[in-house]
């Protein structure tokens, strides 16, 4: 088997592939391949644009380890290879719901707490600062369960998979609850003037800057007490599907063959964003559809930098006259607990560069990361990067910590591979 992700950036060719369905039979996998010499890693659905999931030993594959252990009014207990699509659904049928999510749902929600995935939020953090209790098979065979209050618990939620196999997470949930989805046209000078209004204001925000125009699209989401008012069927389709999918597919296409329409193609794409609104459930207004293929780097800095970031962004990309398809994206969360969480001790702000898939510009993404390094950026441990671990070691208070708990769990780096090579030394 190969093990290609959905960037198809990425590729594996494991020794082993193995589908476990319980914890006793991860257990099984990890003493054999320890026993055979072989390094162990657990695969997600592909969602990581680096290599932190791949190996050339025993590959784990988590779709059989799915479903509800437990649910009850306040935590919900799932298998590691649950997704987060099957978790939505099955809290939305007891009316109960997460309180914040990124926006992609076929990740498991070991792969996504694994590499951070964060979504965006004043006060509510991303998947990994929900998580109450982690179960992990460890190098020796042995199941530990983290909990509130261990160092385990804090390192593992945002762990790489390096310290252990996630085989279940305990999430904290709370009754469900309405967004009102705002979506309206801004220009990104006017964003620059008032982001911390924007910010302070709204319970949500995601916003969306087109290169080489002025033009933003900005979402918010807020909580609503109903009743609902979720977008018609026409509506849904066009700004969900045919402008943000198979539009913008085309335009990418196009722009790929004739990169001088670029700015003309996005001139045309800030002229056709308009406004509209709607009341959804939560877990319906947080996802979004992602049906074009692409590159992303994503670099999160201190929120107090947010500003300085996109004007040099936005510098960057006039000076040196690349054709960019794709928006630049950015949000913000609070600060967080989790040792390795691109959140951690610092309120935040994401800066998320991406490039059409068949058009990649390893320029782009370096220049962007100079900025964002320089502004103490830390990186999306599932996106693309080049920081390694003396780099690394320098923005994480607790860098130190977590080596040295690798150390002590996983001496022989049975679940080591290339890429926890570089960010961990």
């Amino acid at each position: 088997m190969v093990f290609t992700n959905w960037a198809r950036n990425q590729t594996a060719a494991p020794a082993e592939v193995r589908t476990p369905a319980s914890t006793e039979d991860v257990v099984g996998a990890v003493k054999d391949a320890a026993a055979a010499g072989r390094r162990l890693r657990m695969i997600g659905t592909g969602h990581s644009f680096t290599g932190v999931a791949l190996t050339d030993g025993v590959m784990l594959r988590p779709t059989a380890l799915t479903g509800v252990i437990s649910l009850a009014d306040d935590r919900v207990t799932v298998r590691a290879g649950t997704t987060v699509r099957e978790l939505n659904s099955l809290l939305a049928a007891r009316g109960l719901a997460l309180a914040n999510m990124g926006d992609i749902t076929d990740q498991t929600v070991a792969g996504a707490i694994q590499t951070g995935t964060h979504g965006t939020g004043r006060d509510s953090g991303g998947l990994a600062d929900q998580v109450e209790a982690l179960e992990l098979v460890l190098a020796d065979g042995s199941v530990v369960t983290a909990v509130a209050g261990e160092d385990l618990f804090d390192a593992a939620r945002v762990g790489l998979g390096a310290l252990g196999v996630l085989t279940s997470v305990t999430f904290r949930v709370e009754p469900a609850f309405l967004l009102r989805n705002r979506r309206r046209r801004m220009t990104l000078s006017g964003i620059l003037d008032s982001l911390d209004s924007l910010t302070a204001d709204n319970e949500h925000l995601d916003f969306f800057w087109l290169p080489h125009t002025d033009a933003c699209l900005v979402k918010t989401n807020n909580r609503d007490p109903g009743p609902a008012r979720p977008p018609g069927s026409v509506r849904y389709w066009l700004d969900n599907v045919f402008l943000e999918n198979t539009l913008f597919g085309a335009a990418c296409a196009l722009g790929a063959r004739c990169p001088g329409l670029i700015p003309r193609i996005n001139g045309l794409s800030a002229a056709a964003l308009g406004d509209s609104e709607a009341v959804d459930a939560s877990h319906k207004i947080f996802t979004s559809r992602r049906d074009v293929r692409f590159l992303e780097m994503e670099y999160a800095v201190p929120r107090e930098h947010l500003g300085q970031a996109l004007r040099e962004t936005r510098a960057l990309v006039e000076r040196m006259g690349w054709r960019i398809t794709f928006p630049v994206e950015v949000r913000v969360t609070p600060a967080s607990t989790a040792w390795l969480s691109t959140a951690y001790g610092r309120q935040s702000a994401y800066v998320a560069c991406h490039i059409y898939r068949p058009t990649p510009n390893p320029a782009y993404f370096a220049e962007v990361e100079e900025i964002m390094t320089r502004l103490g950026g830390r990186p999306h441990w599932g996106k693309l990067h080049t920081r390694d671990a003396t780099y690394l070691g320098t923005v994480y208070p607790r860098f130190a910590d977590f080596v040295a708990l690798r150390d002590r769990l996983d001496p022989g780096r049975l679940f080591g591979n290339a890429y926890l090579e570089t960010v961990l030394g």
